[in-house]
This record gives C-alpha cells, structure tokens and sequence, in this order.
C-alpha cells in the first residue's frame, strides 16, 4: 500500500506514492504507520502520509521527555520536509488524535482540517505532575508471545475486527520502544482547552465509553461548545476506542465526506 518510505530526523515516514501528500495519518499508542494500512485500502485515490510517532514501529527515540508537544513537534517536522499548499487533512487516532489537534492549534497553516478519532479527554492525567510510568500489563503480556499467537490474541480480544487488522497490530506492539516508559512523561492538556485553539474543522468520531471509548456524548458536547471553529461529533454505536477497527464501514463513510468537504 505505502509505495514510498522515507525518513525525517529520527522519524520514519511513509507515502502512498511520489505526490505530495494531502492527507497525514497519525496512529495510536503502541501502533505504527502501517495500522493505516487496512483503512487506506478501502480509500480509494487518497495520497497519504503516514508517520511513526517517536518510539514506535521504525522511528528513534530522542532523549527528552515524551508527550503531545514532541508528538507534534515530529509531525511538524515531517509536514515542513514535504508541505502541502494550503495544509494537510490531518487524521489522527487516540494519542494521535491528540497530537494532531496540538499540531492545528499551533501550526495552524499546516494543518487544513482535522479528524479525531477517539482521543483521550486529558483530564484524567491533566492535574497529575510530570513523570514516568511503566509499561501496561497488557502491553507487555503481548510482546511476551510470539506473532503468530500475539495475532491470534489479537483474534480473542476483537473477535468484530476485520482479519487485516490482525498483523499490522501485532506487529506494532513489538516494535515499541520499551525506553520509552524511562523518560519523563509531560502532563496531559484537556482536549478542550486544546479545541478552542483550533481554528480549522474538526470532525470527532468516538464510540461507546461502556465499549471503551474514552469519549461520552457528553464530553463531545462540550468539546463543540468550546471548538473555535467549525466542529462535528459523530458516535458510532456499538464501537469502542478502535472506531475503525469496530466499524470500518462507518468510520471511512463519514472520512471520506469529510475530505471531500475539505480535502
């Protein structure tokens, strides 16, 4: 699917083929650029750019503490190597999803519009100090396996996934960068203080927080009340925190109207 593979720095980037790219993905925590992979299939004629977030799949791991302003600040420096006139569409999912609303209330110019897919509120960890933590249970029970059973837990756990979602997850949770748990971790920033520093529209997708989802209905309220410029929330119903991965046929109707909007 990614034609073109290239680096930035310590970062890792792909491109769907030689154009500049009009659309950036970011992924999620303990995923890569190649999770993309199975949505991009089924959009069809999309140029795309995909990023590894520091840490994880191919890229390095600088020495200095980990949270949304480097994640940024790398997707900053990848979009500024090859730019778009008039900004990217960006597309980020859960601490991706953060980061790209970071990276439009900063570098406005860069980023044309944005699509959140279940980011973290923030507020959980926003009034918590600095410092570093360990890796998930979960995390490390997974790298513990070898692939093959690593993607068949993959299988237990999300038995609605499609089957091409399997590999590109399993694969990616190797790949982390355990260093990354030893750095200093930045203190989180409520979405909505965020949002209403984005001018750009933004489209949010979340599900059901009794599925997972770390976004309610009520806090998407909210986050349309405070959303400095043009903002729609949309809940999948019986999705949780992998909107895509739950429902891949209502997360790409509602993706490509939005870049057909504003791609």
């Amino acid at each position: 699917m990614f034609g073109v593979r290239g680096r930035t720095a310590h970062l890792a980037w792909y491109r769907t083929d030689e154009a500049v790219a009009e659309v950036a993905f970011l992924h999620g925590f303990s995923d890569s650029a190649q999770c993309w992979e199975p949505l991009l299939r089924e959009v069809p004629g999309i140029r795309a750019l995909a990023i590894d977030a520091r840490g994880h799949g191919e890229s390095g791991l600088p020495e200095n503490p980990v949270g949304h302003s480097g994640y940024h600040d790398d997707a900053a420096l990848v979009l500024s190597s090859q730019p778009r006139e008039g900004g990217v569409v960006v597309v980020g999912h859960s601490m991706g999803a953060m980061s790209a609303a970071h990276l439009a209330a900063a570098e406005p110019s860069v980023v044309r519009a944005l699509v959140l897919e279940d980011p973290p509120s923030g507020a959980r960890s926003a009034g918590r100090p600095s410092g570093s933590r360990s890796m998930p249970n979960w995390l490390a029970d997974a790298r513990a396996l070898e692939l093959p059973d690593r993607i068949a837990h993959c299988r237990s756990e999300n038995p609605d996934w499609p089957d091409d979602e399997l590999e590109p997850w399993a694969v990616s949770k190797a790949q982390l960068n355990p260093r990354l748990f030893d750095q200093p971790q930045q203190g989180a920033t409520p979405l909505t203080d965020v949002l209403a520093a984005v001018t750009c529209p933004v489209l949010l997708i979340h599900g059901d927080t009794e599925r997972g989802s770390l976004i309610s209905d009520e806090y998407a309220a909210r986050c349309a009340q405070v959303a400095a410029g043009e903002f729609r929330s949309v809940r999948v119903a019986g999705a949780g925190h992998s909107v895509r991965r739950d429902n891949r046929t209502r997360y790409r109707a509602e993706l490509t109207a939005f870049l057909d909007r504003h791609g």
